[in-house]
């Protein structure tokens, strides 16, 4: 097996190394930027009013297989 040599020195610190202090701060404070917009819920759509959608035969045997949504 190869064996590669680990680098000797210290890297320098780059700019994507933050704190995890510095992480929340950060999304604490984009937090109110990714609210959603306050929309009225809508009610669920009658099975019977979907037309014109069609599913592959292998998607749906997968989906059928997962233990999640098969019967």
């Amino acid at each position: 097996m190869t064996q590669y040599p680990a680098p000797r020195e210290p890297r320098e610190p780059r700019e994507s190394d933050f704190s995890l202090a510095e992480l929340r701060g950060d999304g604490a404070r984009m937090a109110p930027h990714w609210a959603p917009a306050s929309a009225p819920a809508t009610a669920p759509v009658s099975p019977a009013l979907i037309h014109g959608v069609t599913v592959p035969a292998a998607s749906a045997r997968l989906i059928a297989a997962t233990r999640e949504y098969g019967v």
